[in-house]
């Protein structure tokens, strides 16, 4: 079924899916919005929990029930509720940049359990030269894709933040705090991080 809507998060949304590993049990979808991902992750794990601080998008996500899905309104960073190495895959789409960066990874990294799946899909914002000439490459497919997969950009009323690091800091703050970590700069003014926590604890 194709996507309701198209915006720079639901693109590298395939990206998070690709990781989920086999027989995943519990997932959970910080920053989940409208449930869009999560329902998408229903397909690959035994059970998801979305969760999000936005009133109005808890509302919007629980109009479109899934049978393995539970959604929480609240904050991932404090909700005592996400209890800690809990979670087989946890995935984070353009969230870490609303709190401040280690604070919001080692969050995340709390939340997996030993074993665990942790994929982040964030922001950064240009600081060098280079970083304005890859960001502008970006330009055309953002134009095409917005063409011909486009339309609705998303929910209204989702929050925005802008982002907290540039890209040379968020390549080695999350190579710092998630060692052998796959770190990649995407074209869509994004990047990717796909980490596996140790068996045994994580850093």
């Amino acid at each position: 079924m194709p996507d309701p809507y198209w915006n720079h998060n639901v693109h590298y949304h395939p990206v998070v899916l690709a990781a989920v590993p086999e027989g995943c049990g519990a997932a959970l979808d910080v920053g989940c919005g409208d449930g869009l991902l999560a329902r998408k992750l229903a397909t690959k794990a035994a059970s998801v929990t979305g969760v999000d601080r936005s009133p109005q998008m808890i509302r919007l996500a629980t109009k479109d029930p899934v049978g393995n899905v539970t959604y929480l309104e609240g904050d991932y960073l404090e909700d005592a509720t996400l209890p800690d190495g809990t979670y087989d895959f946890v995935s984070a789409v353009a969230v870490v940049h609303h709190a401040p960066f280690e604070k919001a990874v080692g969050r995340l990294v709390r939340l997996l359990a030993p074993g665990g799946r942790l994929v982040i899909v964030g922001m950064a914002y240009n600081k060098t030269p280079l970083d304005w000439v890859i960001s502008g490459c970006g330009v055309p497919a953002s134009l095409l894709n917005a063409r011909f997969r486009g339309g609705k950009a998303g929910p209204v009323g989702m929050p925005v933040e802008d982002a907290s690091v540039h890209w040379g800091e968020a390549r080695r703050t999350a190579l710092r705090l998630l060692p052998g970590c796959r770190f990649r700069r995407r074209l869509l003014w994004r990047y990717t991080v796909v980490w596996d926590k140790p068996q045994e604890g994580g850093p």
